[in-house]
């Protein structure tokens, strides 16, 4: 779906140092078309952290989006997606992208159920009416 996809050095930590998911680290480090960028303005991400209480992750991403005039950022977390939104930033989580994929023929009914699945038993939060309109709209089709 994207040629790229850009997450600043805190996220990639993020992603690849927790032993839990190793597997998942594995696959994060060895994806092509993901560019680790660093963030420019460090003091912003400082600043944006003290203010909002997000974390250093989310801090860089937004603060990245914004030095890149990124046309979308991927954000999950409800603090963060609230934040960015309020300035100015276009974004959708992971449950977004699958609704996008399938959309686009990319992935079948059955895969993005699947995916809906594991993304909830996971532990990533959604709202049970979004889950179950998305669920809807994917069934139906």
């Amino acid at each position: 779906m994207f040629q790229t996809v850009k997450i600043p050095i805190a996220v990639y930590s993020e992603l690849t140092i927790n032993p839990a998911f190793k597997h998942e680290a594995e696959l994060v480090k060895s994806k092509r078309f993901i560019d680790i960028v660093s963030v420019e303005d460090s003091k912003s991400v400082l600043l944006l952290q003290k203010a909002t209480g997000l974390d250093k992750g989310e801090s860089e991403a937004i603060i990245l989006a914004e030095e890149m005039k990124a046309n979308l950022l991927l954000m999950d977390e409800r603090k963060g997606r609230q934040i960015a939104t309020q300035m100015g930033n276009r974004i959708t989580g992971t449950f977004g992208i699958i609704i996008d994929a399938y959309n686009k023929n990319l992935i079948s009914s059955v895969v993005a159920l699947q995916k809906f699945k594991q993304l909830k038993d996971m532990g990533i939060r959604i709202n049970d009416s979004l889950y179950n309109d998305l669920i809807e709209k994917v069934s139906l089709n």
